[in-house]
């Protein structure tokens, strides 16, 4: 038994037995050894999905911590890293959704990798590109800008700003005004 002074070490592992005997599996079926552990690994992706999505670091701080809060209690700590991530990814975009859902009143992001694939193009007729052109056309230039850049054309914040010839603070600030009036807009076209 060590002293006090002593530091205990933890044993060696031979990687070449099985996960049954102590050994390591592949990192592709690896488990988090705790909750400390997924916290850390998938912290700063789902910070940076966040903050892309809403521009602003207290809203992509609070909307992590929401994603990691509400994971918690039906995520198993057992699930393989792939498991864990693809849980998480799921919940980020749940609690993105419930995020768009109270601030403007209805749901207005996506996360681009859970796109399921289709086999076949579906054609479908709509009249959704009209009235987006519609919508646009009722906006002021600087809010139709500031949307075509952002959502038409996937520019970042700092991106859309410098192509304004705008503050980045500014661009958040047209965005979001923006999204307010093309909001009311769309609901007095379909009242």
């Amino acid at each position: 038994m060590p002293s006090e002074n002593e530091v205990r070490r933890p044993r060696p592992v031979d990687t070449r037995t099985s996960r049954s005997e102590g050994g390591l599996r592949s990192v592709t079926g690896a488990a988090y050894p705790d909750w400390e552990a997924v916290y850390s690994d998938n912290v700063t992706w789902v910070y940076r999905l966040m903050y892309g999505k809403v521009g602003n670091r207290p809203d992509a701080e609070d909307l992590t911590a929401e994603v990691f809060t509400t994971a918690l209690r039906p995520l198993r700590v057992s699930a393989s890293v792939p498991e864990v991530r693809k849980y998480l990814r799921m919940t980020a975009r749940s609690v993105l959704a419930s995020y768009w859902a109270d601030r403007m009143g209805r749901e207005v992001t996506s996360i681009e990798e859970d796109v399921p694939e289709a086999c076949e193009p579906e054609v479908v007729a709509s009249d959704a590109p009209d009235r987006v052109g519609r919508l646009l056309a009722s906006l002021p230039q600087n809010y139709r800008r500031i949307l075509e850049l952002r959502f038409l054309q996937a520019f970042s914040v700092r991106e859309a700003a410098t192509q304004m010839g705008v503050s980045v603070a500014n661009a958040k600030v047209l965005q979001h005004r923006a999204l307010r009036m093309a909001a009311q807009s769309s609901d007095e076209e379909t009242t």
